[in-house]
């Protein structure tokens, strides 16, 4: 099955006639990302989420931001929050122009899946792929994500199945619809309870239908000028070597202690890791209270008088670059440029097989092995996991409904923000791809 994926991926890519472009297309094959071109993909990334609704609509500032970020070394933007509705042309293009690609979140407030009443649900399903729709038609879409943090402590890991479910629904809609083999994945939280069980849990199993395109992880682990052992990055790579798709962090950068040193790239894209990982993005592009950002739009102002400046920090204009941060990770990357492998050799020699889906422990992980994925409009059984045990997803069907849930600040992650996606409630059919 995996030799078949491979080469048919492979044959996708050599008949592709944007090989040329400044943004050739990514897939997935096996555990490593791949342009059209042929040469393995690594992400330096940056998390960008200028305004709540979307920033991917103000092409003036899409324009200023992507020659910004090229001065830096990115190549890949992560998005969180979009209007699917709302035209992306004119940034798109100008990201790409730059050479920079985009993995965007499918999911927003009122449509994530909740991890204390999981569902997958009918308008859910139809919010996802309405940003699917909008975003498939970039050649620089990298990838999409089902959801983000859905998990955060094992007692809740019983959600899992429904991420798996909106995995699968996706990538069955995808191919549907014959689009582009657009990878989708997932973007957890870094919780030792659940390492390596969701990882192993979401690219588990013999059907690859079912299975993500590819996993990653929001790492806040190397603070300060901290080591591969000392920071817990060589267990991240312990728990990910022979995994069978690629795996990336999608969110790094401690901002204590000060200065952000980001010396962990040298790890991620360094012979510690870089066989194993396909790259990282730093959280995040722009300076805000939570202050992690690597560039401004000018001094903070009384948000009563300035209505561009959510919290008082400009949300537009000319980037200005926050010293010594962008600087220290500038420096990072321009040292760091993994070759990786040529797809035509991986193909021929690349052997993976999927992990053995992990099994239910007292008090830990509730999945138990390959379980039964929940249809869209079933939820969780409760009675069938209030004292821990393994999990039904045969739950009950429900009315297709979604559940909005509170607010914060504008950028994903650390501290999200984001409006609803407007719902459309129609029936799909789909055909999952064998």
């Amino acid at each position: 099955m995996l030799a078949s994926r491979i080469l048919s991926s492979l044959a996708f890519l050599l008949a592709t006639d944007n090989v040329l472009a400044a943004t050739p297309i990514v897939s997935a094959v096996g555990s490593k990302f791949f342009t059209a071109d042929g040469n393995q993909f690594y992400i330096k990334g940056i998390a960008y989420q200028l305004i709540s609704t979307d920033p991917l609509i103000d092409t003036d500032q899409c324009k200023q931001d992507a020659k910004q970020m090229q001065d830096l070394g990115a190549n890949t933007i992560r998005v969180y929050h979009v209007d699917p509705t709302a035209d992306h042309q004119g940034c798109m293009n100008a990201f790409a122009d730059a050479g920079i690609y985009l993995f965007v979140d499918l999911d927003d407030f009122p449509t994530q899946i909740q991890p204390d009443t999981p569902a997958w649900n009918q308008s859910q399903l139809a919010a996802f792929s309405t940003v699917l729709d909008e975003f498939q038609k970039y050649d620089n879409t990298a990838g999409v994500f089902v959801g983000n943090e859905v998990l955060t402590t094992a007692e809740v890991s019983n959600a899992a199945p429904y991420v798996k479910a909106a995995v699968r629904d996706m990538k069955a809609y995808r191919d549907s619809k014959n689009y582009r083999k657009i990878p989708i994945g997932y973007s957890a939280a870094d919780v030792p309870g659940l390492r390596p069980m969701l990882q192993n849990y979401l690219a588990c199993g013999d059907d690859d239908a079912e299975r993500a395109d590819f996993y990653s992880l929001n790492v806040y682990e190397w603070c300060g000028d901290s080591s591969y052992d000392g920071s817990g990055y060589s267990q991240l790579e312990q728990n990910a070597t022979g995994y069978n798709i690629p795996i990336f962090i999608s969110e790094t950068g401690c901002r204590v202690p000060r200065p952000r040193l980001f010396t962990d790239q040298s790890a991620i894209f360094g012979p510690d890791m870089s066989d194993t990982w396909s790259g990282a993005i730093v959280y995040e592009w722009i300076q805000e209270a939570n202050d992690y950002g690597l560039i401004n739009y000018g001094p903070k102002v009384d948000p009563n008088i300035s209505t561009d400046a959510l919290d008082g920090y400009p949300r537009s204009g000319t980037p200005t670059t926050q010293s010594p941060d962008y600087g220290n990770l500038k420096s990072q990357w321009a040292t760091l440029s993994p070759t990786g492998v040529k797809l035509s050799a991986y193909s021929a020699s690349a052997r993976i097989t999927p992990p053995a889906c992990p099994t239910s422990t007292p008090g830990g992980w509730i999945v138990n092995g390959n379980a039964r994925l929940p249809s869209v409009g079933q939820t969780l059984d409760s009675a069938a996991t209030a004292s821990g045990a393994t999990p039904s997803t045969t739950g009950k069907a429900t009315k297709a409904t979604a559940s909005p849930t509170g607010g914060g600040t504008i950028s994903g992650g650390r501290e999200v923000a984001g409006m609803a996606v407007g719902l459309l409630t129609v029936m799909m059919g789909f055909v999952i791809w064998l």
